[in-house]
């Protein structure tokens, strides 16, 4: 037997196996239910989601021997010549090579006649939107005064080319891009039942390269199993894609967090060898960072089960915010600039150079300019909290370190060689007390998830190196009176963002601007010269 493809195979040929479309599926069957039918469908959406595959269950539902039904029996003469592509009373047209107007003469001449063999004579005229004007000017005649025994089924990539009047006169339901999840979930049902073993991630791979078509993730899925030798496994889907390991883009960030230039370039070089797609490369960075602003803002919207959510909440802690969105923006740029680099390694390279100049920049977790511990000036509309000064037992004398340690937290924070989980635990801890061999600090409640061990070490080092001798590092749990360097830098922050919007506000050159061509000033696009 001719091997069949599995997306023509596996065409669903009723509503109930439909994926994805539930919103369209449960309009029509309602409809079909209560008998109440209109003459013209209009069906919208992207390749490969569905909507020559609804038109066809939508004919067999109009023109099963059983009746009209929202479940067609599937085994009358009717549905299984509509299956088959035979039914005489269903005529599908392909309007990209049939523009013109005696095309559609043609068609619509031939609609005044009964049906011959079912209820309804079905037009399906697949990417309608090729139409020439005169040929949409012919039909709208049919579609405003329609014979009873004539339905027509339309769709459409782009219903923006559709004249409005033909709009006005269709029931219009667009079908949705589907979610990875959801084709990987029918790919798994396929591959069980054909008894093709595979690997999930191979699945998730193929998943999202289909981009939402259901169909391209079919044809994507019979190039695997050839590709495989009958297995779809998640390496050789790789290499068939040619997809990036997200091992190699966790480890760019985490070298990016450490201001490893030397481990980024080492990477990179290691991707080129490798012929990875460099374009493919930053388009799955500018999706991992995405999910990073997802944990970082709305944590519940990441999925349970996705593989690397410990490591993308790790990360999420790392970086800042800003850090993240500065980042996805250099990935988008980078890739739009792929082409006028001088090669694409770099092009690739510069963007990553790009990531690390504003990471040694401000720092991971963003180290603050240093701060005396003396009460700031307080103003009208920002009253400041008070640091509370340290209690220093003893003097701070170093044996063979730098420098003296005079209670000043952020400033040694900006001297210690931190990076990463361990400087956001600095950052976020408040200096309680210290002597020449110990310092006691406190972390609120809301960020004891840094109080790993491995993170205090490697505070600890830091410090101990920076002094020359061994220090004791207590960290507890508790209330901070003061403020931690980390909120000391972010007000830092806003308040030159404030000034160098006020600045803007007030130069003599935009005042202009506003007040002749009422323009807007943008604050989110106002930064601080540093």
């Amino acid at each position: 037997m001719a091997h069949q493809a599995l997306a023509r195979k596996w065409r669903p040929k009723t509503f109930s196996e439909m994926v994805g479309q539930e919103h369209v599926v449960k309009a029509l069957s309602n409809a079909l239910e209560q008998q109440r039918l209109h003459h013209a469908y209009l069906l919208t959406g992207t390749r490969g989601v569905g909507k020559t595959t609804l038109a066809r269950i939508l004919a067999k539902s109009l023109n099963c021997e059983i009746g009209i039904t929202p479940t067609p029996c599937g085994v009358c003469s009717a549905c299984r010549e509509i299956d088959s592509g035979r039914f005489i009373d269903l005529l599908e047209l392909d309007a990209a090579s049939n523009t013109g107007i005696d095309n559609m003469r043609e068609v619509l001449d031939n609609a005044q006649y009964a049906p011959t063999a079912g209820r309804f004579k079905v037009y399906l005229i697949d990417e309608v939107h090729m139409l020439s004007r005169a040929a949409f000017n012919s039909m709208l005649k049919t579609l405003e005064e329609p014979p009873g025994h004539v339905k027509f089924i339309l769709a459409t990539t782009d219903p923006q080319k559709i004249p409005v009047t033909v709009l006005s006169r269709c029931l219009q339901f667009n079908l949705k891009h589907l979610p990875p999840l959801e084709i990987g979930g029918q790919l798994q049902h396929i591959l069980q039942q054909e008894e093709i073993s595979f690997d999930a991630a191979a699945l998730a791979l193929i998943a999202r390269a289909a981009q939402g078509s259901m169909r391209d993730a079919l044809s994507l899925l019979d190039q695997a199993i050839a590709y495989g030798a009958g297995t779809v496994e998640e390496s050789q889907v790789r290499d068939m894609l040619g997809s990036i390991d997200q091992g190699y883009l966790f480890s760019l960030l985490e070298a990016l967090a450490r201001q490893d230039g030397a481990a980024l370039m080492g990477i990179a070089e290691e991707m080129e060898t490798r012929s990875l797609s460099f374009d493919a490369a930053l388009q799955d960075l500018g999706t991992l960072l995405h999910k990073l602003a997802l944990a970082q803002t709305v944590p519940q919207a990441l999925a349970e089960d996705l593989p690397e959510r410990g490591r993308i909440l790790e990360l999420a802690r790392v970086f800042t915010p800003e850090e993240v969105q500065l980042f996805y923006q250099i990935a988008l740029h980078g890739r739009r600039d792929l082409s006028l680099a001088p090669d694409e390694f770099s092009g690739f390279t510069m963007s990553l150079l790009r990531m690390l100049a504003f990471t040694c920049e401000g720092g991971s977790g963003t180290a603050p300019t240093p701060v005396q511990t003396r009460p700031p000036q307080h103003t009208a509309d920002a009253p400041a909290a008070m640091p509370v000064q340290p209690q220093s037992e003893a003097p701070a004398a170093t044996r063979g370190g730098e420098s003296e340690f005079d209670g000043d937290w952020p400033k040694l924070i900006q001297r210690l060689k931190l990076g990463g989980m361990a400087k956001m635990l600095a950052q976020h801890c408040e200096l309680k007390s210290y002597s020449a061999d110990r310092l006691d600090l406190c972390v609120p409640e809301e960020h004891k998830h840094l109080l790993e061990k491995g993170f205090q070490d490697k505070l600890k080092s830091a410090v101990d190196d920076h002094f020359g001798h061994p220090v004791a590092i207590m960290v507890s749990i508790g209330t901070v009176t003061g403020m931690t360097p980390a909120e000391l830098h972010n007000r830092e922050k806003q308040q030159k963002q404030q000034e160098a919007v006020a600045s803007i506000e007030q130069d003599p050159f935009v005042r202009d601007l506003v007040e002749t061509f009422d323009a807007q000033i943008i604050e989110s696009s106002i930064k601080p010269i540093e």
